[in-house]
């Protein structure tokens, strides 16, 4: 009888295709990648055209040794690592390993795993695609040459352990010139006013927005008060009123940028999160009878096509649950941007009828809040639009002119299930009003208040994850499996930090960009490192060699390297020297940026090696010990409140304490904040007492 082995990358797939296929096959996991370039030396030969110096991956002698051997036992080799350029690079290295001839039909790809995904894929291997695995080949020359060549300048000239890249010092930038924007801006004063007015069919809010036919701009009290004095016992009358029926589309399915800055918006889920736990849905979990299962398609997509036979799933659920109306009136398809993959689909349930709540009990909390998430969004993506009802107002007093606008949902379609959230930055709908208001055109209107309000102009918000990964979409900056740990590597390598959600560049990450932006402009612009993302499209379509592609990056940024080399003085970042004494030796501790934040250290290392945590006290005191509360991190870097008494102490909050105790029974009172509302609420659940600061 026949064997058959089948290599995956993880043991977690292995296990959930092994269900699939009977006993002629073995299925055996690489673990990864197990050849690439070595780390102990550039691993590029500069002379000989670029060409790459792979070795085995220290390690993994033993794993290559059982997969030759179990390669040899058998009659036909499988290589299914994922459906992507690093999963076709996968099976280009394995099949040198293990001596495999170059022109067999042994690659074999699926986007989901299933059993009917599994079994086709088999029925229509193919060769190893040359063109995918060069485009990958080529953005690992090209990320080893900058890293390799960058970072030791780098070291030379700032401070040893640093690192520069391709995707990563562009992400830098990002934040960093953000971050310049928010302190260059200047705040400035405006007014809004809104007329609180009385029809014959109730009463409706409507906002001022034009004086003469022009858009007005109100910026100082003296302002409003003239128009407050022009307005004075003028009579309201409704000049103009229309009716619209909108038409609300449903958002494409999931693409992985689009899924992490949902996740993050709804679930706040980190990008790195996000794509752990995607992970594991789709590799494969244990669903007891069923046993191991895949439950997504492949999570590292930019495609937004979805497959016939799901769109018939989820038609027949929509159909059984919500009815005919609910159901356009052809299966809805998305269009593709750019070169997304059209091979490829969105991130979308393999069994679309395996609702979430069948899952309960089942799969872990997150898990099983994502997958929810992941099947609501694919699901409305197959449902009617949705259809709201719009009515504007408008009054003229004199030359002043007042619109109110409200809207309702006459059918919700999709929006029975899901509906996209927004990033804080989005503008929100300031639709106060009922559309059952009934209004006239010439009815006279009653006055009932004119509320005039301060406003001052902000900056722009600092990038969330998810708004940076938007970003770097947007900007076509790196890839879908790159935008996870290009921000995790940023914020490792003590560039960038986490404050409240908010990424902010520390002072070493302002320090490197600076120096990259002067002598290295092309690494750090966004045209340029888009369009050599393009350029590697085209090397995955066969349309470019991989290696003119590289050396027409290499050529000018060897150049800008030998001139940086010369340029470049000795960069000295001074520590700031705090009050804190070295109980060792007696020197004023400094003050050093690690992974998780500041922290204090003996200027007197090697020979003084002390180190302490730096404290930063919030302005509140413990509720158990009356000890000041200071700001601390978990070993993931997530920032929390304890006391300064730890251990002693326990006292631990997830949410900032605030300045003073609750007025009514003088416990810890904490911060809350939200788009419409800054807070204090008291931590005492039998008080539970709030105070409202903002609202918007």
């Amino acid at each position: 009888m026949s064997k058959t082995l089948v290599i995956v990358e993880s043991p977690a797939k292995a296990k959930s295709i092994s269900k699939f296929l009977g006993s002629r096959y073995t299925v055996k996991a690489s673990m990864g990648h197990l050849r690439d370039l070595p780390k102990s030396q550039l691993g590029v030969d500069l002379e000989n055209d670029f060409e790459p110096k792979y070795i085995a991956i220290r390690g993994r002698g033993d794993l290559i040794k059982d997969l030759r051997a179990a390669a040899k036992g058998a009659d036909k080799v499988f290589l299914a690592s994922d459906p992507d350029r690093e999963g076709e690079a996968i099976a280009w290295h394995l099949s040198h390993l293990l001596g495999l001839n170059q022109s067999d039909k042994n690659r074999i790809e699926f986007h989901e795993i299933t059993k009917q995904a599994i079994q086709s894929a088999i029925k229509h291997s193919r060769q190893i695609d040359q063109d995918r695995v060069d485009a990958q080949q080529a953005r690992r020359v090209l990320d080893r040459l900058v890293g390799y060549q960058l970072s030791p300048l780098l070291w030379r000239k700032i401070k040893k352990g640093l690192s520069a890249g391709r995707v990563q010092s562009v992400a830098v930038r990002l934040v960093d010139e953000r971050e310049e924007e928010i302190r260059a801006f200047v705040s400035e004063e405006y007014w809004s006013l809104m007329a609180n007015l009385q029809s014959s069919g109730g009463k409706f809010l409507a906002k001022l927005l034009k004086k003469s036919g022009k858009k007005i701009s109100i910026s100082s009290k003296a302002e409003m008060e003239a128009i407050l004095a022009d307005l004075a016992k003028k009579e309201f009358q409704v000049s103009d009123v229309r009716t619209k029926e909108k038409k609300r589309l449903p958002a494409p399915p999931f693409i992985t940028s689009s899924l992490q800055q949902e996740a993050h918006r709804k679930l706040g889920f980190s990008p790195k999160r996000t794509m752990m736990l995607a992970q594991q849905l789709y590799e494969g979990l244990d669903l007891g009878k069923e046993g191991t299962v895949g439950l997504i398609t492949y999570m590292r997509t930019d495609s937004v096509k979805i497959a016939e036979v799901a769109q018939e799933e989820a038609k027949e659920w929509i159909l059984t649950n919500y009815g005919n109306e609910y159901y356009p009136p052809e299966p809805r398809q998305f269009a593709n941007k750019g070169r997304a993959q059209e091979a490829h689909e969105a991130v979308r349930p393999t069994l679309p009828l395996r609702t979430p709540d069948l899952l309960k009990g089942i799969l872990s909390r997150d898990q099983l809040r994502l997958y929810r998430l992941i099947w609501e969004r694919f699901m409305a993506s197959q449902m009617s639009v949705a259809i709201v009802d719009t009515l504007t107002v408008e009054s003229l007093v004199d030359e002043y002119l007042f619109r109110a606008n409200a809207s309702t949902v006459r059918f919700p379609g999709f929006l029975a299930i899901y509906e996209e959230g927004k990033d804080e930055d989005e503008t929100m709908d300031e639709e106060q009003n009922s559309l059952t208001l009934s209004v006239s055109p010439g009815e006279k209107l009653k006055l009932i208040k004119l509320q005039e309000k301060q406003h001052f102009t902000e900056p722009p918000p600092r990038y969330t994850e998810a708004s940076l990964v938007r970003k770097m979409e947007e900007e076509g900056i790196g890839r879908p499996s790159t935008y996870a740990p290009t921000i995790e590597t940023i914020q490792t390598r003590g560039y960038v930090v986490k404050e409240e959600k908010q990424l902010l560049p520390t002072e070493l990450g302002d320090i490197v960009i600076t120096l990259l932006k002067e002598h290295f402009p092309d690494i750090l612009n966004l045209e340029f490192t888009a369009n050599l993302e393009e350029k590697l499209d085209l090397i995955e379509e066969g349309k470019a060699p991989w290696k003119a592609v590289v050396k027409d990056y290499y050529t000018p940024f060897s150049v800008a390297l030998a001139e940086a080399e010369e340029k470049i003085g000795k960069v000295k970042i001074e520590d700031q020297v705090s009050d804190e004494i070295c109980e060792n030796c007696g020197r004023n501790m400094v003050i050093k940026m690690g992974r998780y934040g500041k922290f204090l250290a003996c200027p007197g290392f090697p020979e003084c090696r002390n180190t302490k945590p730096l404290f930063e006290e919030v302005g509140a005191n413990c509720p158990t010990c009356a000890k000041p509360l200071v700001v601390r991190r978990s070993k993931k870097g997530r920032k929390f409140y304890g006391c300064l008494g730890y251990p002693e102490c326990d006292f631990v909050s997830w949410e900032m304490p605030a300045p003073d105790p609750c007025p009514e029974c003088q416990q810890l009172m904490v911060i809350k904040s939200s788009k419409r509302q800054k807070k204090h609420v008291c931590t005492n659940p039998e008080c539970r007492h709030t105070i409202v600061l903002e609202e918007s």
